[in-house]
């Protein structure tokens, strides 16, 4: 049975609810993610896109990744808080910014990716599998 869950932004004029399993969970160690968050790394989880409903208005930034397809960063507008990720290389995957979620004790990340561009001081779990750029989806 799939889990439900739900989160928001930090002023909660965006919030979803998600009504399936994610597909993966990682610490995301790419520049652009420590850049958007400003830490070392972002801990993410890929959910089905059609498992997933979105309220209220989300803004989103595009930029190319390392592969040359577009990677949108999706923000509140109000109060900044960053809650997706929309990849065009997988565009049946959402990407939800772990921290964004009502109850984040259940989240455990699966993997470390890009860890190419990880910084020294970013402490990586050594149980976790590693990947230079992104993994094969």
């Amino acid at each position: 049975m799939a889990k439900s869950f739900k989160g928001s932004c930090s002023c909660g004029a965006v919030r979803y609810e998600c009504t399936a399993d994610p597909v993966f969970t990682a610490n995301c160690h790419c520049r652009d993610c420590q850049r958007a968050g400003g830490a070392g790394f972002a801990s993410v989880l890929g959910v089905p896109k059609d498992a997933l409903k979105i309220t209220g208005e989300v803004k989103y930034f595009d930029l190319k990744g390392d592969s040359g397809k577009t990677i949108s960063r999706g923000f509140c507008p109000n109060c900044g808080s960053r809650l997706f990720s929309r990849l065009e290389a997988a565009p049946a995957i959402m990407g939800i910014a772990a921290g964004s979620l009502d109850d984040g004790g259940w989240y455990k990340p699966g993997m470390d990716i890009y860890t190419s561009s990880a910084q020294p001081w970013a402490h990586m779990d050594p149980a976790l599998p590693k990947f230079p750029k992104m993994p094969p989806m």
